[in-house]
């Protein structure tokens, strides 16, 4: 019967437009007054599910992606990517890509993202003969390649849940590889889309444009190395890299680009504020939830019916991708992280899953969750750049969706493409 309340109430709440970390918390709240358990406990747990010094990181990743989206980041990254590869067929297309993966080393959010890569990349695509609903599609795809980079908040909350123990440098050195897969899938589809519906050829601008540009996206480009070469090297934490990276950001946008005004930043800060929030409520009631899944024993209950279905681990990995891939259409990802990492985590290690390519394997399934509706975040933000509507975006989609379903299996059945690097640069 405690089954049936603690999933019951929450899919009654989450069809009747309750937020998530409400649904989570009564679902939690109702299920522990069943049990007879103390209902202080659910608040206990909340409160240890964000007492955790790590999380530390994520308003601080999240406050500098504010600042650098702000400060005119992307439109130098833009021209950088343009310069580069604008003379390939339907060039605008895999200029949006690129700038994605530049910005996402900056950013770490596919909202963050698609806002400000989109905010510019949509209106030129539009005045040089591009369909709103190509250039939608396109820009709300490549932005899932911002979770898979450092300093994606999200694969921290992946190494909480699974327990602390996992490294947040071998996470954010392990998502590099399918990252850039997923951008050169998603070129690939750019590229065929673009060449069927005959869009426009930018001209190379010549080596010494593409240097000048370089020149001036460096100091934004060099936000990437100091968070990633720090955390991998040891030099300092996840935590002080998001602390060093806000006072670099502030330094670039106020000195270097001199771009940042105290309207942007104080846009920024209450920015950064409510999301951190949101985040942090959502990730503190999903603790709550976490911990009931665990107490009822539910991850071992779905270890042995998996175990009756097959001793494969290739079809054990297919019905978690299939799984993840059908709650990620209904639920936003950093909830879904925290209560799945407990359900899945322990069945993909009972199959010889090193938990690190899990989690990978993890972050972008949910990430594709991100871009298909009905509950898309990230595609209902392009839809709002872009100012079209979901079902006309809908016409041009599919293509990108086959590209990252595609990387997502080669993710998912070659571990080296996300354990190679991590063992190398340890």
């Amino acid at each position: 019967m405690e089954y049936w309340i603690l999933f019951g109430t929450f899919v009654f709440l989450l069809l009747i437009g309750t937020p998530i970390a409400f649904c989570l918390g009564v679902a939690s709240f109702a299920t522990v007054t069943y049990l007879g358990l103390p209902p202080v406990v659910v608040f206990q747990r909340l409160n240890s599910g964000v007492s955790v010094f790590a999380l530390m990181a994520i308003p601080f990743f999240i406050y500098a992606g504010e600042i650098m989206v702000r400060g005119d980041i992307a439109r130098r990254l833009v021209g950088l990517a343009g310069s580069l590869v604008g003379h390939f067929q339907g060039g605008l297309g895999q200029v949006n890509v690129l700038t994605s993966v530049m910005f996402g080393g900056i950013s770490g959010s596919a909202a963050a993202d698609t806002s400000a890569v989109g905010g510019i990349m949509i209106k030129q695509m539009e005045a040089r003969g591009y369909g709103t609903d190509y250039a939608v599609a396109i820009t709300v795809t490549a932005s899932i390649i911002a979770l898979m980079l450092p300093p994606s908040h999200n694969l921290i909350i992946y190494s909480i849940s699974s327990g602390g123990k996992l490294s947040i440098a071998d996470l954010f050195t392990a998502g590099i590889i399918p990252g850039l897969v997923l951008a050169g899938s998603l070129m690939v589809a750019a590229r065929i889309m673009a060449k069927r519906r005959n869009y426009p050829t930018e001209q190379f601008p010549g080596w010494s444009m593409v240097a000048r540009l370089f020149i001036e996206a460096v100091p934004g480009l060099i936000l990437i190395a100091i968070i990633f070469g720090g955390v991998r090297s040891g030099i300092f934490t996840a935590s002080e890299s998001s602390c060093i990276a806000v006072v670099y950001a502030l330094l670039v946008t106020l000195f270097a680009y001199r771009t940042l005004s105290w309207k942007d930043f104080t846009e920024a800060t209450m920015g950064a504020v409510r999301t951190t929030a949101m985040v942090l409520l959502v990730i503190g009631c999903a603790a709550s939830f976490g911990w009931l899944l665990a107490y009822l024993r539910v991850p071992t209950a779905i270890v042995i019916f998996m175990q009756g279905i097959s001793d494969n681990p290739i079809v054990i990995l297919l019905l978690i991708n299939i799984a993840l891939l059908v709650l990620g259409t209904f639920m936003d990802m950093s909830p879904l992280i925290v209560i799945t990492t407990p359900i899945f985590l322990p069945v993909a290690l009972a199959f010889g899953v090193d938990p690190i390519h899990f989690g990978i394997i993890l972050i972008l399934n949910l990430g594709i969750g991100l871009c298909t509706p009905p509950v898309g975040t990230v595609l209902f933000v392009g839809c709002a750049v872009g100012k079209i509507s979901i079902w006309e975006v809908m016409k041009s989609i599919f293509p990108f969706y086959g590209a990252a379903l595609f990387t997502l299996m080669l993710v998912t059945f070659i571990p080296a493409l996300s354990l190679w690097l991590p063992s190398v640069l340890r």
